[in-house]
């Protein structure tokens, strides 16, 4: 249909279709108004299966249809969601199927936030519920590293300042640069892998750094992305984020075991002041010198006292003394040795007498006898005897046999 037809002079035999009537339309209308930012409340929120985000923008009196295309709607860095103050970029379409007109968004931005600072604090508050941020999590660094890697991009200025200030302060030790992208597509990937070789090197590094210098949001951003800061919570080494300059904060820095300002910063915390750790050895030194000193004093001292004791000064008069002792105690020895058999004779002797007194030979010795029965038994009563029994008699001297004639009682 040609647009310069003159529709006020056309008869009703020049009547045109609804079709051709929106198409001009929609010449019109694209081709009057350029794209623009368009503000307004987000409602009637729909999301088919084919990635395309529908809504509606609208304010108090008015409101308009609004499409988002997968391309965009998959790079949308928060979540669209209704009753949300919109800011929307794009261009005007008639869409002549049902001859509406609508707003075709090629950016969006939540009104008053940027879609970074969104999404920055969304993915932070998705992290800190898993305890990520947590202090109880963080290694220490240790107090004299001796192996430090240092992830980051060998041509920027951040490599540069980290390695002159770390010259002015480390006494001996290697530094690790491994290359990796810190901005722009891609370079999330890079730092990751840093990450991961990283804690390959052997011998072990004792830290590894994260760093780059500053930029705006967009150009830190690469440490703001998930699998960043994951990668760096799972490094098994204490890492140091040191990214941006003293007022930027990224997720990173939040959850590495230490955030460093600046790169300078970084080297600062990582290695020991040289002027003082040579000053603390100097001091350990004067130290154990002076220790040493009065050990060695203290001792001649000890050797001094022993050489005046009588066993080094005169060791055999000790000799002779336990000599002489070990001889009086012999002679006592000997001499109480001697007094126990005395009395012990005496003991006897006096025992042997009493044994003696109550032994039957004695009584014998005056005159009596002992009479015996066949079997050996004493003979205490006549009545067990008889005529034919025979006898025993002993005496002092002797034993008689004898024959029973009689027995009277």
């Amino acid at each position: 249909m040609s647009s310069d037809i003159d529709f006020e002079d056309a008869g009703p035999n020049q009547a045109i279709s609804v079709s051709e009537l929106n198409q001009h339309l929609k010449a019109v209308v694209e081709g009057t108004f350029p794209p623009m930012w368009v503000a307004g409340e987000v409602s009637d929120v729909s999301r088919p299966r084919s990635g395309h985000l529908y809504f509606t923008l609208k304010d108090d009196d008015s409101q308009i249809r609004a499409v988002m295309w997968r391309s965009v709607a998959s790079k949308l860095r928060f979540d669209l969601e209704n009753g949300q103050s919109l800011l929307c970029f794009g261009g005007l379409e008639i869409y002549t199927v049902r001859g509406s007109y609508q707003i075709v968004v090629r950016k969006a931005e939540p009104r008053g936030v940027g879609a970074l600072q969104v999404a920055f604090e969304k993915l932070k508050a998705k992290l800190n519920a898993e305890g990520l941020f947590s202090l109880e999590r963080k290694q220490p660094l240790p107090s004299h590293p001796r192996r430090v890697g240092l992830i980051t991009s060998p041509s920027g200025a951040a490599v540069h300042d980290f390695l002159v200030s770390a010259r002015r302060r480390m006494l001996d030790a290697e530094i690790f640069v491994i290359p990796a992208q810190v901005q722009g597509p891609g370079a999330a990937e890079t730092i990751e892998r840093g990450l991961l070789a990283a804690s390959m090197i052997r011998p072990k590094l004792d830290v590894v750094i994260v760093t780059r210098g500053g930029g705006s949001l967009e150009d830190l951003w690469t440490f703001n992305e998930e699998r960043v800061v994951r990668a760096i919570a799972s490094c098994p080494i204490p890492t140091v984020s040191a990214v941006g300059h003293e007022v930027d904060v990224t997720l990173s820095d939040l959850v590495a075991d230490v955030r460093a300002l600046t790169p300078t910063d970084a080297a600062t915390r990582v290695f020991p002041d040289r002027g003082a750790t040579v000053g603390r050895v100097t001091e350990l030194e004067s130290r154990m010198h002076r220790a040493m000193m009065q050990q060695t004093q203290q001792r001649k001292m000890l050797l001094a006292s022993l050489s005046r004791h009588p066993a080094l000064n005169k060791p055999m008069e000790m000799v002779h003394l336990r000599s002489r002792l070990l001889d009086e105690l012999d002679q006592r020895a000997k001499q109480a040795i001697q007094r126990r058999l005395d009395h012990g004779k005496a003991s006897v002797g006096k025992l042997a007498a009493t044994l003696s007194a109550l032994s039957p030979l004695s009584t014998l010795a005056r005159g009596y006898s002992v009479t015996l029965n066949e079997a050996g038994q004493t003979i205490h009563d006549a009545s067990t005897l008889s005529p034919g029994d025979q006898l025993r008699t002993i005496v002092e001297d002797g034993e008689i046999r004898s024959t029973v004639d009689e027995v009277k009682r």
